[in-house]
């Protein structure tokens, strides 16, 4: 049981408690990332070729009513797509946050440290520092990444936003072909 907790002891060594806190985040932005991954990979193809099939064996597709109920399926689809966006984003602006708390945190330590041994030792107060900034390094480093996920996951939303539209109205046109 020790040798498995032991990277968690050295990061809480290396960066405080908070950096601790900022892996947890991270997992928990990279498991959803993860889990969005393999909902667009499985299930929305899926539910995609469902709602299409569904699409062309209406008899009307034409009337205001038929036209407002694709709109509505589309709509609900991408909805389904998108529902993990918003915590994907709370999490990204929470991980800077956490790591300047992080460093606010370790130069309050630093600090302290410094007035109770009185000489001012100029490498204990770079290691002190260097230790401080380690948790805003790591919070930074997790937003960008999972800001990279998170534009590439709109991106496909909106590109399959219209792509749905396009296919719904192509799979009429061949069925009636």
């Amino acid at each position: 049981m020790a040798l498995t907790l032991e990277p968690i002891r050295w990061l809480i060594n290396a960066g405080g408690e908070v950096l601790v806190l900022i892996m947890l985040v991270a997992m928990t932005l990279f498991a959803i990332s993860l889990e969005r991954w393999f909902y667009w990979r499985f299930t929305h193809r899926r539910a995609r070729r469902v709602l299409i099939d569904a699409w062309v064996h209406r008899r009307d597709h034409t009337s205001w009513s038929a036209l407002t109920l694709r709109e509505v399926w589309t709509r609900e689809l991408i909805e389904r797509l998108r529902l993990p966006v918003p915590w994907l984003k709370l999490l990204i602006a929470i991980c800077p946050l956490l790591g300047l708390l992080g460093t606010v945190t370790g130069m309050i330590q630093v600090f302290d440290s410094l007035s109770l041994t009185a000489s001012g030792q100029a490498r204990a107060m770079a290691d002190g520092v260097a230790r401080a900034t380690l948790p805003t390094l790591t919070g930074m480093a997790v937003a960008v990444v999972g800001l990279l996920f998170v534009t590439r996951l709109e991106q496909i939303i909106r590109r399959e936003d219209q792509r749905l539209h396009d296919r719904m109205a192509r799979a009429v046109e061949d069925a009636h072909a």
